[in-house]
């Protein structure tokens, strides 16, 4: 199946999957997304939620939990979306027009928002990079690699856009397990941050994310969403999810667990090149060979148009998947 020129490859998509592997077999094993594949358990929800608009006593109470699990300042504003790529769209309506620099290589619809909005945008492997862009991106771990920009050097780089006019913005997407690296408590000025619900709490489709910065980016992003922006389900079963404090936990050091079994399946067939807990970077030359194997077994992986030698993997949710992955890999011969 050829795929079409010019599109942003994503993850989770099983029928494009099925399309380019239509006798693998079922069911399939969806390693293509960085998503928790053991999601938090949701709560019976109330008829109501579903019959009447979002409520504002429902959203306080999502931007409070959010506000504590994220360890907001009180000067610090919080607007709930959703999900993230809608903010990321909106981002650009933020900033002045200047040149704008995303460290790469990193999630493609970050750089596409921006040239979309007419904007000059350069990908760079680094902050040092930057030179004088108004505005500069990045997601922090990185997605592919789980790159690390230690907070130090975004505060500065921060600061010197601030007396500018300039706008960082910090995309924490897949920090939720290492919240002690999270630039949120310490929010420097002309900073906005990021922050995913659904990969940690493996609720992608709940649509649900939120941006912290200074209470006049926050209340920009919350104008351009207009009313009733996240629906109440979500805001229900996000502030329950997002002050389960143990259930975080908990998650965490599972999360890390299978991260370490994952590599040990992985090394023998590459370098692990990075990742999180959440999913794991194999750059091996034969990445190409290996993902059609994966498919042709019904395990679906994360291929990249940017590099042809890396591939990513989410971790299995349940033992026979585990197995299903061990036994494709052994049987792979290069």
């Amino acid at each position: 199946m050829a795929e079409a020129a010019g599109k942003v490859w994503h993850g989770g998509d099983l029928a494009q999957a099925k399309a380019l592997f239509p006798e693998a077999p079922e069911p399939w094993i969806d390693l293509s997304t960085g998503i928790n594949p053991i999601p938090y358990p949701v709560p019976e929800l109330p008829l109501s939620l579903w019959q009447r608009l979002p409520g504002g006593r429902d959203e306080a109470a999502l931007l409070a939990a959010a506000r504590a699990a994220y360890r907001v300042p009180e000067t610090a504003g919080v607007v709930a979306a959703p999900g993230t790529q809608i903010l990321i769209e909106l981002l650009p309506r933020l900033a002045s027009i200047g040149p704008v620099a995303v460290i790469g290589p990193t999630y493609a619809e970050h750089a596409l928002a921006w040239r979309k909005a007419g904007m000059n945008v350069r990908e760079t492997a680094t902050l040092a990079e930057t030179g004088d862009a108004s505005a500069v991106v990045l997601v922090n771990p990185n997605n592919p690699d789980g790159r690390m920009v230690q907070r130090a050097q975004l505060t500065a780089i921060a600061r010197d856009l601030a007396g500018r006019g300039g706008l960082l913005v910090v995309d924490e997407a897949f920090i939720d397990f290492m919240p002690e690296a999270s630039l949120i408590p310490e929010l420097p000025p002309a900073t906005l941050i990021l922050r995913s619900f659904g990969k940690t709490y493996g609720l992608a489709g709940l649509r649900l994310g939120f941006a912290i910065g200074e209470a006049c980016l926050t209340e920009a992003l919350r104008a351009a969403l207009g009313p009733w922006a996240v629906a109440g389900p979500a805001l229900h079963i996000g502030a329950q999810a997002l002050s389960d404090t143990a259930w975080l936990a908990a998650t965490s050091d599972a999360r890390t667990c299978d991260a370490a079994r994952l590599d040990a399946l992985l090394g023998t067939h590459g370098a692990i090149v990075g990742g999180t807990s959440l999913f794991r970077l194999l750059a091996t030359p034969n990445a190409p060979a290996l993902f059609a194997h994966l498919g042709r077994n019904g395990i679906y992986a994360r291929r990249f148009q940017n590099n042809a030698s890396w591939l990513r993997l989410g971790l299995p949710g349940d033992e026979p998947s585990w197995q299903r992955l061990a036994a494709a890999l052994a049987s792979f011969l290069p």
